[in-house]
């Protein structure tokens, strides 16, 4: 088989392969707004619904544990966004899209449900 379009751990295992998650990303994107062409760096890069972040990220997710965890993490950083500027949010999105995505990150859901 080939490694094309799979992912390695540092371990050298293989994860899953990403090109499974292209038909489903493509099924549920919606249209891609591209930013003005401007020569400045301060230009937006992208429009997006909190909706459309809520089902991206709840595919990236690895578990059903981690899936569950989607909607509270979006709803508490739509709610704490107006009080931030954008790059901090962009920063908050990453973050949750790389706990996400990571195989070795089990929630404890005996601790208590987050809120």
């Amino acid at each position: 088989m080939s490694d094309l379009g799979r992912t390695t751990t540092k371990m050298g295992g293989a994860l899953e392969t990403g090109l499974g998650r292209v038909v489903p990303f493509r099924r549920t994107a919606g249209t891609v707004q591209p930013a003005a062409a401007s020569s400045l760096e301060e230009t937006p890069a992208l429009t997006f619904t909190w909706e459309g972040l809520e089902r991206q990220l709840s595919e990236l997710a690895i578990t059903q544990a981690q899936k569950n965890m989607v909607s509270t993490l979006v709803s508490a950083t739509r709610k704490q966004a107006v009080f931030k500027p954008s790059d901090l949010v962009l920063r908050e999105v990453l973050c949750i899209a790389s706990v996400l995505m990571d195989e070795t990150f089990h929630p404890d859901l005996e601790e208590g449900e987050m809120t």
